[in-house]
């Protein structure tokens, strides 16, 4: 990497992706919009990718004319002031539910983060006609596996070596807002271990860590949008910190270090 790319960090959206249906090849749609950009993947560049892109690819789809719900799921909805069949989905995606309150659940996800309603969602979901009550989508099956399968594909078709982040937007404690994190990685470090590093003044940091795939997937996060901008890729060059092989596990806070739950 030369002096000026590590001093440069550039996110470029890639325009022009399609739809996506179930069974897409997202990675031969990615080629086509880098193409399209007259962008050539370089080693140590990185994809990051909305997540809803993905899960629909992989079918992640499910129509709620199909759900029954649990007695369990009907007393949360009551509690919740949530449909039972979204609230029956909401707990066979989750390990635990956290916390609750009208209209909201914070769940632990079986994939091991805390977020709301286990991350199932209604946005930019379109209904099949004959579906009376619409569909939801869940995240991806295996985050890092889509990962690992997207950038396999493209490392393959470019002979380079880089990353990819699948992301998602996740709401906060302590703040209002929604902001981009990181959910599926592959080939980039998910969390940099700074403790021992010196400060401007020689001051051996003892305490920090960075959780730089969640920083990189908040600034692609604001190239993508929310609502209906239409670029779930954005390409990252000049990530300031060695590519690696990593999973979204290596950023999850241990519960017993979990000072709130």
């Amino acid at each position: 990497m030369t002096e000026s790319e590590r001093t440069s960090l550039t996110f470029t959206p890639l325009l022009g992706i399609p739809l996506i249906q179930e069974g897409d090849d997202l990675g031969a749609l990615i080629l086509t919009a880098l193409q399209d950009a007259r962008l050539e993947l370089k080693d140590g560049d990185i994809l990051v990718i909305a997540q809803k892109i993905v899960s629909k690819a992989e079918g992640r789809k499910v129509d709620l004319d199909t759900v029954a719900p649990s007695p369990e799921a009907e007393e949360l909805a009551r509690k919740t002031e949530k449909d039972p069949r979204v609230v029956e989905i909401i707990l066979r995606e989750s390990k635990e539910v956290v916390r609750t309150r009208p209209g909201l659940i914070i769940t632990e996800h079986r994939n091991g983060f805390i977020c709301a309603n286990a991350g199932i969602d209604r946005s930019n979901v379109k209904s099949d006609p004959h579906s009376s009550n619409g569909w939801v989508l869940l995240l991806p099956e295996d985050p890092d596996a889509s990962a690992r399968e997207i950038r396999a594909e493209l490392e393959r078709e470019t002979g380079t070596e880089i990353g990819v982040l699948i992301i998602d937007s996740h709401g906060r404690a302590w703040r209002l807002g929604t902001v981009g994190i990181s959910i599926g990685i592959s080939g980039l470090p998910a969390l940099e271990d700074l403790r021992g590093w010196p400060d401007l003044f020689g001051y051996r940091l003892k305490v920090t860590r960075v959780g730089v795939a969640d920083e990189l997937a908040a600034g692609a996060s604001l190239m993508m949008g929310q609502a209906a901008e239409g670029t779930p890729v954005v390409h990252a060059r000049g990530f300031p910190y060695p590519l690696r092989e990593a999973s979204h596990e290596e950023i999850l806070r241990p519960k017993e270090e979990d000072l709130f739950r």
